[in-house]
């Protein structure tokens, strides 16, 4: 009958030595003596993938392409989601990317909007975000075609810092384009006045013809 451990099979643990448990550590790696009894043996590995086990990056949501008529007001939108709460260092930075040209700063959030105070996107940028819904969209006003170019929304929610940067890649036109929603619509109205004309066509038709059976019927009477 295997006895059960004590405190003295736990040790000792003793830094810069090599050992099959693979736990890094600064300047080299921790050595530790592991009992190998029945009472520890279920719940050592539950511990260590407790310990080990995957943690949830940022995610963030864009819409990646959008297109804007010159002139106006568009919403850059950005949502995230993160495994924690929103807290007090949550932090987010839009930069902006032009074709041929460097990148700049856009807007800096922490508690308070920063818009920036020089270049292209002075006075024309405002947050629209809340950060407590997972939103962090910001406004972008009277949109021009030196405006073409990648937006790009950093969200950070310490400890939550890593993942993917969201995008979206503004087209600025002088005419609005129809796209696909627009030619459905249209499709659709086109469709429904069609099936309208026709009813009221099939009922006229109808009224004028019982018209003559009428009359004969009267005169028969």
């Amino acid at each position: 009958m295997a006895s059960r451990p004590g405190p003295k099979d736990f040790l000792p643990c003793s830094p810069n030595v090599s050992t099959n448990l693979g736990f890094p550590r600064s300047g080299g790696s921790l050595s530790c003596n592991v009992p190998s009894g029945p009472a520890v043996a279920f719940p050592f590995p539950l511990l260590l993938c407790a310990a080990l086990g995957p943690v949830a990056a940022m995610e963030t949501f864009t819409p990646g392409t959008l297109e804007a008529l010159n002139g106006t007001d568009v919403r850059l939108k950005c949502t995230f989601r993160s495994p924690v709460p929103a807290g007090p260092k949550l932090t987010v930075s839009w930069s902006f990317q032009s074709d041929g040209w460097g990148g700049s700063s856009v807007l800096y959030y922490n508690h308070w909007a920063y818009p920036s105070k020089s270049g292209r996107f002075l006075d024309r940028i405002t947050w629209d975000g809340n950060v407590h819904k997972n939103d962090a969209s910001v406004m972008l006003h009277n949109v021009s075609p030196k405006d073409n170019g990648t937006f790009q929304c950093h969200v950070k929610n310490p400890p939550d810092v890593d993942g993917i940067i969201g995008e979206i890649r503004l087209s600025v036109v002088l005419k609005r384009s129809f796209s696909e929603v627009h030619i459905l619509v249209l499709t659709v109205g086109i469709s429904c006045a069609a099936m309208v004309l026709l009813v009221v066509i099939v009922v006229i038709w109808r009224h004028w013809w019982r018209m003559p059976q009428d009359k004969i019927r009267e005169v028969g009477r």
